[in-house]
């Protein structure tokens, strides 16, 4: 009974309670007071996040774009401060991977203006020292040039058979080269950078990015070949880490215009670029390299458009056997393999490109192949094509390869003075008959009783088949009489029996 009177007496508010409710309702009078402000300021923010949003996450995923403040790429570097100029950087390199169509001038030249502009303040910027190459820079610049450079060329539509352009081509040129020289002297500059991390760097210049740059080596603009070349070159320098794959990729290349295309225009910037390579190989010689040398470097002599890069080849291969002269022997033995038989512009390259090699050639060396080599030799000094033979003829001026034939002039006198002597006795050109002269004096002055010998084994071959010819020749008219007289005893026996021969009734039964 007293606790129900009691719960009906009304209750005292503590002095906490009510300070605090008190508290509560000022604080939300004072909130919904200022609610109109604070939404203005919340838009303002939120809008100008959105813009950060959409511009970063052009250039970067979500993961890389982290962090990034956009600058309005339209900005120039001098009216940021120095703690915005790496955001402007990225928001430059956002703005340039828009691709235009350079076919036409007209079309988007504003646009193009603007871009080329852009380019060529971003090249500035680096070439200053002034960006700082982070993992987000390095990305933009990466999606930048593969953006502005990786494309597919149109189709070949040339008609010679030949590897790419020849002596007689113009050479095409990119109508969008104004842009594209920019981007490749920005690249350049950014591999070339001092303070680049390659660590970070070759996570974006990886095997993907290498592959497509050496497609790119096929471009018909011979500025944009010796570009990658310069490129190609320094990241092989940098990224030692990429060097195996490099090689791997450019020996593919070699096999698929060797022994399946024949068609394609970076192979002479590319066996440049291998030519410094390989003079900075360190001995002894690793198996990868001879490899390269015997599948990809001598194979390259076989293709019909060899006279494109024959001296880039030929350069390569004397780089080699500069490292190691054991590889003289089998080098020649493939130049041997691949020796053009109807093609004399060819041959001509091909006895330059052994003069050198002979030039470098040890004494054990020479003689593995001196006896296949000197037959060949003969072939070119009786060659109807009197620059081929008159070429061959001034092998024997070289004192080192003089000297290598004068030590076995045993084996290979008997081997070449069969076709001295032909051409002496039939030869058209008038300069290679005097040459032929001059060698056999020479010869005559070196060793005049192998000469001799030489002349008197000729003279036997020489009356040999001349008796053979005339044993032949009898044999010949030995048939022929045979085969005459039994065609008489055909006939008579024929009409002696009363028979017609086959061919007289024929005519008969014609009329």
């Amino acid at each position: 009974m007293i606790k129900q009177i009691l719960s009906k007496l009304p209750k005292k508010v503590p002095k906490s309670d009510s300070s605090d409710s008190s508290r509560s309702d000022s604080s939300n009078s004072t909130s919904f007071g200022n609610v109109f402000q604070c939404t203005n300021v919340g838009s303002t923010i939120s809008s100008k996040l959105n813009v950060v949003k959409r511009v970063s996450s052009v250039v970067f995923p979500a993961s890389m774009s982290a962090g990034v403040e956009a600058v309005d790429p339209c900005l120039s570097f001098k009216d940021v401060s120095n703690t915005q100029k790496q955001s402007l950087f990225i928001s430059k390199l956002n703005l340039c991977c828009k691709v235009y169509d350079m076919s036409d001038p007209d079309k988007n030249s504003t646009e193009q203006d603007l871009k080329r502009q852009t380019l060529l303040e971003l090249v500035d910027f680096v070439s200053s020292g002034s960006v700082k190459f982070t993992e987000p820079a390095i990305a933009a610049l990466c999606k930048m040039c593969a953006t502005n450079l990786f494309r597919v060329f149109p189709p070949k539509f040339r008609t010679s058979s030949g590897g790419g352009e020849t002596e007689d081509e113009e050479p095409m040129f990119d109508p969008a080269w104004s842009h594209l020289q920019v981007v490749y002297d920005l690249l350049l500059q950014f591999i070339n950078y001092n303070s680049l991390d390659v660590k970070v760097a070759k996570a974006h210049i990886d095997h993907a990015f290498i592959l497509r740059l050496l497609d790119l080596f096929d471009s018909e603009d011979p500025r944009e070949r010796d570009c990658l070349k310069t490129i190609l070159h320094r990241i092989y320098g940098k990224f030692m880490v990429h060097r195996p794959f490099i090689r791997k990729s450019v020996s593919n290349i070699i096999y698929r215009f060797v022994f399946e295309t024949e068609r394609h225009n970076g192979i002479a910037e590319m066996l440049e670029i291998f030519g410094s390579v390989i003079s900075g190989f360190a001995l002894p010689l690793k198996e990868e390299h001879k490899i390269f040398l015997w599948r990809a470097l001598i194979p390259l002599h076989k293709p019909k458009s060899v006279g494109i890069y024959h001296q880039q080849l030929t350069y390569c291969v004397v780089q080699f056997i500069e490292k190691d002269q054991r590889l003289a022997s089998s080098v020649i033995k493939g130049l041997l393999k691949y020796w053009p038989v109807t093609n004399s512009q060819k041959e001509l390259m091909f006895i330059s490109e052994l003069e050198e090699i002979l030039e470098m050639t040890s004494m054990a060396e020479f003689q593995k192949i001196m006896i296949p080599l000197f037959r060949r030799m003969a072939h070119c000094l009786n060659s109807s094509h009197y620059q081929v033979a008159e070429r061959a003829h001034l092998l024997w001026n070289n004192e080192h390869i003089l000297n290598l034939i004068t030590q076995n002039r045993q084996v290979i006198l008997p081997l070449v003075f069969s076709a001295l002597v032909h051409n002496a006795q039939s030869h058209w050109n008038q300069a290679v008959l005097n040459l032929t002269q001059n060698i056999r004096k020479m010869l005559s002055q070196m060793d005049e009783e192998l000469v001799l010998a030489c002349q008197r084994r000729i003279e036997e071959e020489d009356s040999a088949a001349s008796a053979a010819a005339e044993r032949r020749r009898l044999t010949w008219e030995r048939l022929e009489a045979a085969a005459s007289a039994a065609a008489a005893a055909s006939v008579q026996s024929s009409s002696v029996g009363g028979l017609v021969p086959v061919k007289s009734a024929t005519c008969s039964v014609a009329c």
